[in-house]
């Protein structure tokens, strides 16, 4: 299958070509593309998309809780499946259409969590604990086919104790994890998705 990885930076793209190179025996062939952050971006990324079989929004995640109170699966690098998102707004409440958007079923192996879709950064906030936190997942999920999906890695926490150089935190994060997972995904599974959705 053909599986174009769209990553909303160009730090994540690299980090996902970098997986890729040292995967042996790929299952799948990839195009990795980078979206631009925010939900325009990745809207007018998905209207121009080369054909392909699968799409996964792989990209970094600010996770709701401080890491040392988090279950291991949800520290620093660690890989997760978004399986619902709203939309968070500017005055830090859900907008009237922010429904959730529930996938039935998981496409992958991994943890799954809920995300909130911001158009602006959310520095403090008063979400549940392993909440994650970005700029696209919701526009992504009213566009995607059905058997597209999220992965985001775990590149911060929120909301931040001291301030941050964000592209030093997360300079030694790894996406190798997270991009076997995808691999790991075959037609079957993608048809079966498909059929019933």
């Amino acid at each position: 299958m053909k599986i174009i990885i769209l990553t909303p930076m160009e730090i994540e793209r690299e980090k996902v070509l970098n997986a890729l190179d040292r995967i042996s025996n790929l299952n799948h062939t990839y195009e990795v593309i980078v979206s631009g952050i925010g939900r325009e971006s990745t809207a007018k990324a998905m209207m121009q998309m080369p054909p392909h079989d699968i799409c996964v929004l792989m990209g970094f995640a600010a996770v709701v809780g401080k890491e040392a109170h988090l279950p291991d699966y949800l520290h620093l690098g660690k890989p997760i499946e978004i399986t619902n998102a709203s939309l968070y707004g500017y005055e830090g409440g859900l907008f009237e259409n922010g429904k959730p958007i529930i996938t039935e079923k998981p496409k992958l192996n991994l943890p799954c969590l809920s995300s909130l879709t911001s158009d602006k950064f959310v520095r403090t906030t008063d979400l549940a604990e392993k909440t994650v936190v970005n700029m696209e997942d919701y526009t992504f999920k009213y566009l995607k086919k059905p058997q597209d999906f999220i992965v985001r890695i775990i590149s911060d926490f929120l909301p931040h104790e001291t301030e941050i150089d964000f592209f030093e935190e997360v300079k030694n994060i790894d996406f190798l994890e997270g991009v076997k997972a995808v691999d790991t995904i075959n037609e079957k599974t993608s048809s079966e998705v498909f059929e019933t959705c």
